[in-house]
């Protein structure tokens, strides 16, 4: 008697994540302007306290990201929620670790650069690929979730301690992220920066922009801000993504093309074929 073994083939799904489009740019820094306000709202002016915070943020993240493991194929409202979600526990980890247990944000910084460093050079390691284009497995969508959460922490980071070191206002501290960003895209315009490199700068870039932005908006007038709340400033950012997801579920402008399961499972055969375009 033999027995033969065989490996069970990889869950091959459509793309989990959407297309690059400035939609998918809008919506994220929306996102990222709610982890800042709303996390703020919810523990300093409603005083449910910073760690009760993060501990439910971080179980209404998890339930999420269970739902959207899931499913097959991207669906904005999951998605979406998803970001939502992982915004506020990102800035929340990265506060726990400076109001909480008083570690300096550089070092913050530089932990969190280390850990994305280590999570990209395994996810590369093991996929061959970072394109988000290629979100079409189990394996490869848990790595895409753990590098966005360590991007958030670590925005969150870089963009406290650049305010700490600058001592700018709300209003002069959106100027610095936004500057690097439009950099960025001039230099992946003009080919000195690839797509998925490029692509991954902006998404830690956007982070700190979002949050700044929030601050802007939520902060007194006598400190610089506009005198919203953060609240208010939730509240209509929390509108403005529900309404740009309502639109794209229902015209579908940011769904990547639909791959046949036999065209899958020859990207994961060959995957330095992939020769997506991130930024866009």
């Amino acid at each position: 008697m033999t027995t033969s073994t065989s490996r069970t083939p990889a869950r091959v799904m459509l793309n989990k994540v959407p297309e690059v489009t400035v939609y998918f740019w809008i919506i994220k820094i929306l996102c990222t302007t709610v982890g800042e306000s709303f996390a703020d709202y919810i523990n300093e002016t409603l005083g449910f306290g910073l760690t009760n915070t993060t501990i439910l943020f971080g179980v209404a993240f998890a339930v999420t990201l269970a739902f959207q493991f899931r499913l097959d194929r991207y669906v904005p409202a999951v998605y979406w929620l998803t970001v939502v979600l992982v915004s506020v526990f990102g800035t929340l980890v990265t506060d726990t670790l400076t109001d909480g247990h008083d570690v300096p944000l550089w070092f913050s910084t530089l932990l969190f650069s280390v850990l994305l460093a280590i999570v990209f050079s395994i996810w590369y390691a093991r996929e061959r690929t970072l394109s988000i284009h290629t979100i079409v497995t189990t394996p490869r969508e848990a790595w895409y979730w753990t590098a966005v959460l360590v991007t958030f922490a670590l925005g969150t980071a870089v963009g406290d301690w650049t305010i700490e070191l600058t001592g700018w206002g709300p209003g002069q501290s959106v100027l610095l992220p936004l500057a690097l960003i439009l950099t960025i895209l001039v230099t992946w315009k003009l080919g000195w920066t690839g797509p998925v490199f490029s692509f991954w700068i902006a998404y830690i870039l956007t982070r700190p922009l979002g949050a700044n932005i929030g601050d802007f908006l939520a902060s007194p007038k006598s400190e610089g801000g506009l005198g919203l709340g953060t609240l208010v400033t939730s509240v209509l950012f929390l509108g403005a993504i529900l309404a740009t997801v309502i639109f794209l579920t229902i015209t579908g402008r940011d769904r990547t093309e639909a791959v046949r399961p036999t065209e899958g499972a020859a990207a994961l055969d060959h995957p330095d074929t992939d020769q997506a375009q991130e930024p866009r």
